[in-house]
């Protein structure tokens, strides 16, 4: 019985993160590659990429057909195979762009670059034919999955066109194998002259990537400015704005992608002691164009920089760095993970890396790197949202081993009736419940402006929760019982009795309950951290956790578990233990809330097969894979690992072979104490299932007050 439990505790836990996955795309992780490069095509790091583009080819001004150089010719037949050697499952795509002196002219500014050859090749049936056909031959003779089209500024005339070599160019690359197709686009799609066919790139497109940088450059611009912020505060120029004109054209969200520059630009100050946005420069810094790869950026600052350091600027989402008259901005590593977290939160298909011979060693393709990018990475969120609450779900699944094969007898349990006799209803919590305080329902009324939307905090399974005041200033949160609730008047009789009895600092404490007018509803201390979840699944917010504050969290919740089972007057099973009904006060302690249905429940439930990825990573010695960088745990006595080890010793087998719950306390608190080898979960392989079925079939309920209480050793 109490494995079956077991297992319904961890599928449902991760059932709810998983959910975060079912409708997703694959989170895309591009880089460019330039072909011939001083950066050898060997030292790519592919595993941290979904998507890898060789670039660039180009057009031949006479036939239209796809032009590769000579120099280049190598490059690009070997690319697809050379990347994959470290990463199998990675995707290659070849890049066309229009000739090395209009793209730059295009960044530029210089819109009087066309009639270009791709605007010469769209215009023309013959010539969009050649270029089509040679360019879909060539990616397929090189091994490439995927063709990109780097073109920054078609103009008007162009519009048409570009959306019917979109449409050919999608009819021929869909024959077997089918091709990729992307596009390079600008930033906003309303920028000065540039115009996009926005239906033929929505249907044609796998996606689009927008080149979120270059937006000023010094020397083009005779004043500082972000060459890819993020947002601006004082004009439209900012990858902010531009998204938000995309989605507002009506391109999906799921179909772009983020450029990321792996460069940055220098200025030369007009006067060094003004150092700000927008001010005088004299042209570009270090370089001829002032244009500076990340690498490069890395090593001036420590060569040159005279113990001066970058600064992160988060108005813009930049990284500044100023020595003397030298002005630098450029994306680091603060900044890559800003903008990621920005991505995920606008829901973008993915990002893109220009370009990696910029990048210093990795450092900012790996602070790119997201949970959400493949199956091996989704693995890692799990575990690693998983490791912090982990132990709470063990120790609920040791309050049930405790209970297990125990005969517990019903006694004394007095019924209500239906919520429409409140005098009976307040009689039975006045006896059962002497020491909370009784509402009126005017007063709740008032404290809640009349249980205004504005005034709601969320709804679950209960009802709608909201927040009140009360005339001296006291806020409270008020729980109401909705008619259409799926718990009902049973859970409310359990919590109130409940939680009348229990008091602990890691226990949402409960100030009273209204029964009047047939209303059912709970009063509690208000918390505004409001839920452990909010934290969790925010793309933001997540960071707020760092691991010594997760640790803090634990120690909590298991302070409080060990409170329901030890110390308080008599043991208790939460039995709806989630991160949702784990608040937060002003200082990030926890408190569990939610005890409607908190009581011993078993019946027969599928199996989930949840504990092999840990017990199978841990065996093979390759814990570490599932630590994301960004938690640190040097200075913490509790590590990461360590709390995967405990964990899989609390769902092991053999019931006999699990800690019990104060021996699970003392392995989190006491980092010197020899930690057992964890044999194999009990859910980690569905061999088994046929043999539990027999002892798991009874449907047992029990209550959480019945006196008759099991002497096992909960585990």
């Amino acid at each position: 019985m109490a494995t079956k439990s077991i297992r319904v505790l961890f599928f449902i836990f991760l059932s709810s993160f998983q959910l975060e996955f079912s409708d997703a795309q694959t989170w895309i992780k591009a880089g460019y590659w330039l072909a011939g490069r001083e950066f050898p095509l060997s030292d790519i790091n592919s595993a941290l990429f979904t998507h890898l583009i060789c670039a660039f080819a180009e057009v031949d001004s006479s036939t239209y057909q796809l032009s590769i150089s000579s120099a280049n010719q190598q490059y690009f037949s070997i690319f697809a195979n050379s990347v994959r050697r470290k990463n199998p499952s990675i995707k290659t795509l070849l890049s066309i762009w229009n000739g090395q002196n209009s793209t730059y002219q295009s960044i530029l500014g210089n819109k009087n670059i066309n009639p270009s050859v791709l605007s010469s090749m769209v215009g023309d049936s013959s010539h969009r034919k050649s270029f089509i056909e040679s360019s879909v031959r060539t990616a397929r003779l090189y091994g490439f999955q995927g063709i990109d089209l780097f073109w920054l500024w078609p103009n008007s005339t162009d519009s048409n066109n570009l959306g019917i070599l979109l449409d050919e160019w999608k009819a021929s690359a869909s024959d077997q194998p089918e091709l990729t197709l992307s596009m390079a686009v600008r930033y906003s799609p309303t920028h000065e002259t540039v115009s996009y066919p926005i239906d033929s790139m929505k249907k044609n497109l796998n996606w689009a990537h927008l080149v979120a940088y270059d937006y000023h450059m010094p020397s083009k611009e005779n004043v500082t400015g972000i060459h890819a912020a993020l947002y601006n505060p004082s004009s439209n120029i900012s990858t902010d704005f531009g998204i938000r004109e995309w989605l507002r054209r009506g391109f999906p969200a799921n179909k772009l992608v983020l450029g990321l520059p792996f460069h940055g630009y220098a200025w030369t100050l007009v006067n060094p002691n003004d150092n700000n946005v927008g001010v005088r420069a004299s042209g570009p810094g270090i370089t001829i164009d002032g244009s500076m790869g990340y690498k490069f950026i890395r090593a001036y600052i420590q060569n040159y920089g005279y113990g001066a350091a970058p600064v992160y600027n988060a108005s813009y989402v930049v990284n500044l760095f100023t020595s003397g008259a030298t002005w630098i901005n450029f994306d680091g590593v603060e900044t890559i993970k800003a903008k990621i977290s920005y991505a995920k939160e606008k829901n973008l298909l993915g990002y893109k890396a220009f370009q990696l011979s910029n990048d210093d060693n990795w450092a900012l393709s790996r602070a790119a790197q997201i949970e959400e990018n493949n199956d091996n990475d989704k693995q890692r969120l799990l575990l690693l949202i998983l490791l912090p609450i982990a132990l709470v779900l063990i120790l609920i699944a040791s309050l049930i081993c405790y209970f297990r094969r125990t005969a517990i007898k019903s006694k004394g349990r007095r019924n209500l009736r239906t919520p429409g006799t409140s005098t009976q209803a307040a009689e039975y919590f006045d006896s059962d419940a002497p020491n909370l305080q009784v509402f009126s329902f005017s007063d709740i009324k008032a404290a809640t402006n009349n249980f205004s939307s504005a005034n709601k905090l969320g709804e679950g399974g209960f009802g709608p929760v909201y927040k009140g005041k009360l005339p001296r200033g006291q806020e409270f949160a008020v729980k109401r019982l909705s008619a259409t609730s799926t718990q009902g008047l049973e859970e409310f009789k359990n919590e109130v009795s409940l939680t009348a009895r229990l008091q602990h600092v890691n226990l949402l404490r409960v100030l009273g309950y209204c029964t009047e007018r047939d209303e059912n509803m709970l009063i509690y201390e208000y918390l505004p951290n409001k839920s452990l979840d909010l934290y969790l699944f925010d793309p933001i917010r997540r960071y707020v956790l760092d691991w010594q504050k997760r640790v803090n969290i634990i120690e909590g919740v298991t302070q409080g578990l060990l409170y329901l089972q030890e110390y308080s007057n008599f043991r208790v099973i939460h039995r709806d233990l989630k991160a949702s009904n784990i608040l937060l006060d002003n200082e990030l302690n926890p408190k569990i809330s939610d005890f409607g249905m908190a009581k011993l429940f078993r019946k027969d439930v599928d199996e989930a097969n949840t504990g092999r990825i840990a017990f199978e990573q841990w065996k093979d010695s390759k814990g570490k894979e599932f630590i994301d960088p960004s938690l640190d745990d040097s200075s913490s006595p509790c590590k990461l690992l360590n709390c995967m080890q405990v964990a899989l010793l609390c769902v092991q087998e053999n019931p006999e072979d699990r800690p019990s719950m104060l021996e699970v306390s003392s392995m989190l608190k006491d980092d010197s104490m020899a930690i057992a080898a964890p044999k194999r979960p009990a859910f980690s392989a569905k061999g088994d299932e046929n043999a539990e079925t027999s002892s798991t079939s009874r449907q047992e309920i029990y209550s959480f007050n019945d006196p008759e209480l099991s002497q096992l050793e909960p585990r």
